[in-house]
């Protein structure tokens, strides 16, 4: 079974507002919690575990201490360099209260449909006047098919504009039933063609994703929703020569001409700190920097030999 069929209730990460870096306008952006993926470079390392995670701030603590006299079960310290065992943390979150500085922080709480909605409905305005609205992301909101439909379906009677991102890996079948009526555009990643790289990198095979976004390829020509495959450019990873032209001639030989590039940025690798684990990467790697920008003029170069037109978000 397809890891994304699951329909419990989702944890909420964050639902962001006034962004203007998931789609066109002014959005709020709704941050579900689990992916079926597990991507060595995930920006957003906080969305991989469907269950509610203890995040330590460490640039907010002020070492008061407070918060280990708290801790029931003696897991917190202040010599421990991540400030939590997590082994030893039972999750009950009674730190967060008595935290004066508010370095700790809870990932992942239970919110009703009803309640995203209100928090979002305030903004529309905002939405409509720069051809904003909301967008799922994540994690992976497919996973959770029934509940992001009774979500999208409250949008659209608002009149909302809605976007999904998503890795890909899902059952087509219940998405178009449950999910698809109500989405208008879809950002589908592409994180590398080769199957056996995707496996190595990203923890699963990548044929139900590459399936998946031809299919809505298709079902997207009719104009009911907009399609836009994305990349993350991953130094050494998914930025190669190799890794790129076998993209750019995938996206050639089905008819996709129009894609977008998400270049690295390595402020993820400082959430790992705040979860309890080190980092995959060492600093000093190019992966620890910010995307070189004549590396992204050469790949814009190459996708454009292959009549492919590309944008950088």
């Amino acid at each position: 079974m397809v890891r994304s069929e699951i329909n419990e209730q989702p944890l909420i990460i964050d639902i962001k507002g006034n962004s203007l870096d998931d789609g066109p306008g002014i959005r709020s952006v709704v941050f579900f919690k689990g992916c079926p993926l597990d991507c060595i470079w995930c920006h957003n390392p906080e969305s991989k575990k469907t269950d509610a995670e203890l995040f330590w701030e460490n640039d907010k603590c002020i070492g008061c201490g407070d918060c280990v006299q708290a801790c029931p079960a003696g897991a917190i310290s202040q010599d421990n360099p991540f400030h939590v065992d997590r082994e030893n943390c039972n999750l009950c979150f009674k730190c967060l209260d008595i935290c004066p500085a508010q370095a700790l922080k809870r990932m992942g709480r239970k919110m009703s449909v009803e309640e995203i909605v209100q928090q979002i409905v305030p903004y529309k305005s905002f939405f409509s006047t720069s051809g904003g609205g909301v967008t799922l992301s994540g994690g992976e909101p497919t996973m959770y098919m029934q509940f992001a439909s009774a979500l999208l379906m409250e949008l659209k009677r608002e009149e909302i504009h809605t976007i999904l991102e998503t890795c890909g890996l899902f059952n087509m079948n219940g998405f178009k039933e449950m999910m698809l009526p109500y989405i208008d555009e879809i950002y589908i990643d592409i994180k590398l063609v080769d199957p056996v790289e995707h496996k190595r990198y990203c923890g699963v095979s990548n044929k139900n994703i590459m399936s998946n976004l031809l299919r809505l390829y298709e079902e997207s020509r009719s104009g009911a929703f907009k399609l836009l495959p994305r990349t993350p450019l991953i130094p050494d990873i998914t930025d190669g020569d190799k890794q790129i032209r076998e993209l750019a001639d995938f996206y050639k030989r089905n008819n996709i001409f129009r894609a977008s590039l998400l270049p690295n940025n390595p402020v993820w690798m400082d959430k790992c700190a705040k979860l309890g684990k080190e980092a995959p990467f060492d600093r000093s790697t190019p992966i620890g920097a910010f995307y070189d920008q004549e590396r992204k003029t050469r790949i814009k170069e190459l996708f454009f030999s292959y009549g492919i037109q590309v944008t950088f978000d």
